[in-house]
């Protein structure tokens, strides 16, 4: 048999890889704690359930959806306003997504032809690079460097490669990296786009998992102009905790939403009826489980920083998302080095920097995605394995 030549930019995915390798510990009867892939443990609100439940007992909701619900949009312009102090008109800048990560592995073929320029950053998670390679697009990266808080730094974009951009993928708060980026940067964004006519799309899967008090995460949408520029995406799966319902939204400039909404007319049937559902009772009804969840990840944190610390494997508080983003100790040759002596040692997994991209070498992403109690285990296996102890030594 005869494959495509664009599937030769694909290898196995990381996260099943690691899941391999933690399937190969499992049968051995040894214990396993996974920390990689970014699966929230933590359910839906009972009012989300219940909304869901109720639908799935009409036997009406089994037909195919076709096109989103009039009430899912109308929801959406309400939450965007009430969250983020956002406007959107629900006929025209409102599209459903079956997760973010569809709507980023489709939309560059609304935007780029084979060859074309999109910006991508580097570390970022791979469905940002992927889209577009299967749209056929030339990726240029955009260097997230611990020295700039892991905000890109617009001035090292070539003039030439601005010129010739036609999408610009960007995401705040940073998966893998956690970092935020500060209301400046979205400013200089906006008009960087403008000038070269580059089309944004901003991930926004993390704004209610900040940490800090003072900082309420923000939508691109917010700033002056980031509608005549682009789009948002958001997700409820870890707001929320509805991943495995796989629901998000592309909001925003209505040319891009009108034709990623066309191209979707043409690969699916929309969302299970049950799950738009399910999507208007999280994001219209009460909110506190989203203190609630948030609160649950900094604990979680605050947990693993301190238990790890504690066995010498100081880490820096990350400021936002479910995940903390840790350099790895000294005396590995890598990451991936790293995380398989912390698979067969130890049986904790996580997951290589360089997964995310050349610029994530030297680090690991860690999923805050186990209880506390499982956290302070990890770190006693880490500690009865002598990993750290022989290394730092």
């Amino acid at each position: 048999m005869k494959f495509s030549k664009r599937m030769d930019y694909f290898g196995e995915s990381i996260f099943a890889k690691l899941k391999g390798l933690k399937e190969e510990k499992e049968k051995k009867g040894e214990n396993v704690i996974d920390l990689s892939i970014g699966t929230p443990n933590i359910p839906p609100a009972d009012h989300i359930i219940e909304a869901l439940t109720k639908a799935v007992q009409d036997k009406s909701n089994y037909i195919y959806a076709v096109s989103d619900l009039k009430e899912l949009h109308q929801a959406v312009a309400i939450w965007y306003q009430r969250r983020y102090e956002v406007s959107i008109n629900p006929d025209e800048e409102v599209v459903s997504l079956l997760g973010s990560q569809e709507g980023l592995a489709h939309i560059a073929l609304t935007v780029a032809d084979v060859g074309e320029t999109v910006l991508v950053p580097n570390p970022c998670y791979p469905i940002f690079a992927d889209g577009p390679i299967l749209a056929g697009a030339n990726l240029v990266y955009m260097p997230l460097r611990r020295e700039n808080d892991y905000v890109i730094d617009l001035n090292e974009i070539d003039k030439e490669t601005a010129k010739a951009a036609k999408l610009m993928i960007v995401s705040y708060p940073n998966n893998p990296t956690t970092a935020v980026a500060p209301d400046s940067f979205y400013e200089d964004l906006i008009a960087f786009a403008k000038k070269y006519e580059i089309i944004v799309l901003h991930d926004n899967a993390y704004s209610e998992l900040i940490f800090s008090e003072e900082d309420k995460g923000k939508s691109f949408l917010s700033y002056e102009g980031a509608k005549e520029v682009g789009v948002e995406f958001n997700s409820l799966s870890k707001t929320y905790g509805l991943a495995g319902g796989r629901i998000g939204f592309c909001i925003g400039n209505k040319e891009v939403v009108a034709m990623l909404t066309k191209l979707k007319s043409n690969m699916d049937y929309g969302m299970f009826i049950p799950l738009q559902k399910a999507a208007i009772a999280a994001i219209t009804g009460d909110q506190q489980c989203v203190k609630e969840t948030r609160v649950a990840y900094q604990r979680r944190r605050d947990c693993f920083i301190s238990e790890f610390a504690k066995i010498g494997w100081e880490i820096e508080p990350c400021p936002a998302t479910m995940f903390i983003w840790a350099k790895i100790p000294e005396g590995f040759k890598d990451s991936q080095e790293f995380v398989e002596t912390m698979i067969a040692k130890a049986g904790v997994v996580m997951t290589p920097g360089s997964a995310f991209g050349e610029l994530g070498e030297g680090y690991v992403r860690i999923a805050l995605v186990q209880e506390e109690d499982k956290i302070v285990e990890a770190a006693r296996q880490v500690d009865e394995s002598e990993i750290l102890k022989n290394e730092l030594n």
